[in-house]
């Protein structure tokens, strides 16, 4: 039997400004699909500039709403396969 290993590349974007990150999320998927989400960070003013942190606060929600794309890409991809509803992918 043979294995075909498979890989996904996610590339992740930053735009800043004073008191707001945001992230934008892409993946390239082996069949030509492109999958993107967009997560965004604001700074309260009483807070210390933190670009990192804005970062990875925008990072982690863009890639999670990637993640429930992509779950939602792959019901849609069950249903239509089988001809029927399936259950929802959590």
């Amino acid at each position: 039997m043979m294995h075909t290993a498979v890989g996904w590349h996610v590339d992740l974007e930053f735009e800043e400004d004073s008191h707001r990150t945001r992230a934008a999320a892409l993946v390239r998927l082996p069949d030509g699909a492109e999958v993107r989400a967009h997560g965004y960070a604001s700074r309260h003013p009483s807070d210390k500039e933190q670009p990192r942190v804005g970062e990875e606060i925008a990072g982690a929600r863009a890639l999670n709403e990637l993640a429930m794309k992509m779950l939602t890409k792959a019901h849609d991809e069950i249903d239509e396969a089988s001809g029927r509803t399936s259950h929802p992918l959590t």
